[in-house]
């Protein structure tokens, strides 16, 4: 019960409407053009079909100047760590504790 309240805050649409007025720019395929990705990427991400990636916040805190921290608060993500959603392969012969 206490999870569903913590992701109900999360709205991507708020923090794309932020970095959509910070770079001054009026519509989605502006501001894929600035930070360089698919225009279909934004609009993914406005439907909620797609999760805001890190790599995506690199994207924006290097077009904006706005901290990743500042970027995640303004989603509604008040997570203190983020986890790699990848495994981590370790090489082989290499020792695993």
């Amino acid at each position: 019960m206490i999870q569903a309240a913590t992701y109900s805050s999360y709205d991507p649409n708020k923090l794309l409407n932020i970095v959509n007025a910070r770079l001054g720019v009026s519509s989605d395929g502006a501001l894929s053009k600035k930070l360089k990705v698919a225009r279909k990427l934004i609009g993914d991400i406005r439907a909620r079909r797609v999760q805001v990636g890190g790599s995506l916040l690199m994207l924006m805190h290097e077009a904006t100047g706005i901290s990743i921290e500042e970027l995640r608060r303004l989603m509604g993500d008040r997570r203190a760590r983020c986890r790699l959603s990848v495994p981590v392969l370790t090489p082989r012969g290499a020792a695993t504790n």
